[in-house]
């Protein structure tokens, strides 16, 4: 029985050279990806890279053209040149060989004929002194004549060699010379080269005409042309070569003035102000560099009086905030004395002093989130983060919105999706995020339906507030958290906001690391997004709820509503209700 292992011609004895052939080729491969983007890398991020690349690519091309259009022509050259000192030569052969025919008095039989004309072709051949050089003597294609002449061959090259066209184009016209290129075996080399061929006609007495084919290789001039594609290529590489050291030379000059205003422009963005580039010469790079110089100095001098001017508004807002308090608090005493005894006055008097008592309300909000704002301008803000369930939280910030709920006849559904709700947040500060969500949506909502949904993944903890009320116009999302500011201004606040609360509620999701994000469309409602990490200084990969609500449905299904009016946390079937559906934004 024959084994797998069957001899060299058996299908199983490649098998295991194709695979150590497809095990190089795996190994291979990620080697070559990797070179690739290597060079894709260097490619988009270094200038000078492509420069010099592009313009050792062009110049390979040119090269390429010119040494193509060069060995054309000599090539061109070498063979014309060639044809026309083989014809010279062969119209004085042809001459000689005729001259020697008339003269002789060999042509009594055809024995001493066919001696007479090999010993004249050998002789001829052999006086030459050119080994390169063939004679083939034959007779003629058309010649009848009883007395024959043998064919004559000098060397290796012969009559097999002779393609039969130009010995029909001899016989056609024999008055001129016939010149053909061909390939015949170098006897020494063994190799095909190029041949001339050049054939006349010759007339021998008593057998007739007869044809004289002279054959020159062409050695030489390959020999010439090999020397020539050496020195094109090796030229070409060179100056390949050289073109891309000129290109990386020049190109460094432009690029390194660049790459040092890069440097210079980071350092200045990181706050590094009085950083500057050396401005050497009266060159372009040096006015460049001079007309950067002058535009850092322009900004640091801006950036200094705004920094200037934001620490003296700071400081304004700080101190007319703290300095509001002492007789903020004697008015508020003052007030409170008289709310109190409203219903002994007159009815209008009495009304005043209700209207006395909520504006001192509003006017204590406005300071404390004007003295809010003035920390975090100042960057003195800080957070006091703990392990929080912000189930917890989302209820008591429910429960705080209970009463302008109920104003407003709005009902409050809260989802909680499956798994972990804890985080490491500031609960104060959180909640107070999530309180302003909830009254600007139920101010907002037109008494509609509002919906909460929380839900958690590996890094973050989200939290939706959803409402379905008036919405928001295109680019108004980017505005709703700017300072006082209102999507319509004649829009009256109905529960005395003071304008600052989603603009806090921004600053605090940014203290988290975390994102607060608005979506809306008129006549559909808007939905804010709070999204906190759940460890500190853990980036936020993806939230776990997406902004732009599924507008098939009119809440998240799962929910369980909390009526506002109902106090405590949250329930337990919204504690382990279904997971919320995700959906990309």
């Amino acid at each position: 029985m024959r084994s797998p292992e069957g001899p060299a011609g058996s299908p199983g004895a490649g098998t295991p050279f194709l695979a150590r052939g497809r095990g190089l080729l795996d190994r291979t491969r990620p080697v070559v990806r990797r070179w690739l983007r290597r060079l894709v890398h260097a490619w988009r991020r270094s200038l000078q890279f492509r420069v010099v690349t592009s313009t050792m690519l062009l110049g390979l091309v040119v090269v390429m053209l010119l040494g193509s259009w060069l060995y054309s022509s000599i090539s061109d050259g070498l063979e014309q040149d060639r044809i026309d000192t083989a014809q010279v030569e062969a119209a004085r052969l042809s001459s000689d060989i005729q001259r020697q025919f008339d003269s002789t008095d060999r042509t009594g039989s055809a024995g001493q004929l066919n001696l007479f004309a090999q010993d004249l072709i050998q002789k001829t051949a052999a006086q030459s002194g050119d080994s390169e050089r063939y004679l083939v003597f034959t007779r003629t294609l058309g010649n009848s004549r009883p007395t024959y002449v043998q064919t004559v061959e000098s060397g290796a090259v012969g009559l097999a060699d002779l393609p039969d066209d130009v010995r029909a184009a001899v016989r056609a016209d024999p008055r001129r010379q016939q010149v053909r290129l061909i390939g015949i075996t170098d006897p020494a080399t063994r190799q095909r080269v190029p041949a001339v061929v050049v054939g006349s006609q010759v007339e021998v007495p008593v057998a007739g005409a007869y044809d004289l084919y002279a054959i020159y290789p062409m050695q030489r001039e390959e020999a010439t042309l090999g020397l020539i594609t050496r020195t094109f290529a090796i030229g070409g590489v060179a100056l390949v070569l050289l073109v891309g050291a000129i290109a990386w030379v020049v190109t460094r000059q432009v690029v390194l003035p660049v790459r040092r205003a890069a440097v210079v422009a980071e350092r200045l963005s990181s706050g590094r102000l009085n950083e500057r580039m050396r401005a050497r010469g009266e060159d372009d790079l040096a006015l460049l560099a001079k007309s950067f110089n002058e535009m850092a100095d322009s900004l640091q001098a801006q950036i200094r009086q705004l920094e200037g001017l934001s620490r003296v508004q700071q400081r304004f807002v700080s101190d007319v905030s703290h300095e509001l308090r002492t007789p903020l608090t004697t008015i508020r005493m003052a007030a409170d004395l008289i709310h109190d005894s409203r219903r002994e006055f007159e009815p209008a008097v009495g009304r005043s002093a209700e209207l006395l008592h909520a504006e001192l309300d509003r006017f204590e909000e406005l300071l404390a989130d004007l003295l809010e704002i003035s920390r975090f301008d100042a960057g003195a803000a800080a957070l006091e983060a703990e392990d929080v369930d912000l189930r917890d939280v989302v209820a008591r910030a429910v429960d705080s919105a209970r009463a302008l709920a109920e104003r407003w006849g709005t009902v409050i559904t809260v989802t909680v999706g499956e798994g972990r709700m804890s985080a490491e947040v500031d609960a104060r500060r959180v909640e107070r995020i999530l309180r302003n969500l909830l009254v600007n949506a139920v101010e907002h909502g037109e008494g509609k339906p509002v919906d909460v949904a929380i839900a958690s993944n590996a890094t973050a903890v989200a939290v939706t507030v959803r409402d379905h009320g008036v919405g928001l116009r295109p680019g108004e999302a980017a505005l709703v958290f700017n300072r006082f500011w209102r999507a319509d201004p004649a829009r009256a606040r109905t529960t005395g906001g003071t304008g600052l609360g989603l603009a806090i509620s921004l600053e605090d999701a940014r203290l988290h690391e975390g994102w607060l994000q608005a979506w809306g469309e008129p006549g559909n409602g808007s939905c804010f997004r709070l999204t906190l990490p759940r460890r500190q200084h853990v980036p936020v990969n993806e939230s776990p709820l997406p902004l732009k609500p599924d507008d098939g449905r009119s809440r998240p299904p799962g929910g369980t509503p909390l009526v506002a009016g109902r106090a405590g946390s949250l329930p337990a079937r919204a504690r382990t209700g279904p997971p919320l559906a995700r959906s990309p934004e």
